[in-house]
């Protein structure tokens, strides 16, 4: 008896793993540093170049995107 409400409680955890895992997005394999650098701003190749609001860091931005300083200069720019 103690066997079949176990094996019941598993199959529901299982069942639910499997439903709630379809739904989930892949990731790319990427380690992204939990740090914010502040930037000013974005340009990415895809917008030509505009301003764009920035985002936290370059490890979340999409390839070529540059982040930049208040001043103009380059924090970095995402692989």
């Amino acid at each position: 008896m103690a066997f079949n409400k176990v094996g019941f409680i598993l199959f529901v955890i299982l069942s639910g793993a499997i439903i709630m895992g379809g739904n989930m997005k892949s990731v790319d394999g990427k380690i992204c540093p939990q740090i914010c650098y502040g930037a000013a701003y974005m340009t990415c190749p895809s917008s030509c170049d505009e301003h764009l609001p920035p985002l936290c860091n370059c490890c979340i931005a999409k390839t070529g995107c540059t982040l930049y300083n208040d001043d103009g200069i380059p924090i970095c720019t995402a692989q």
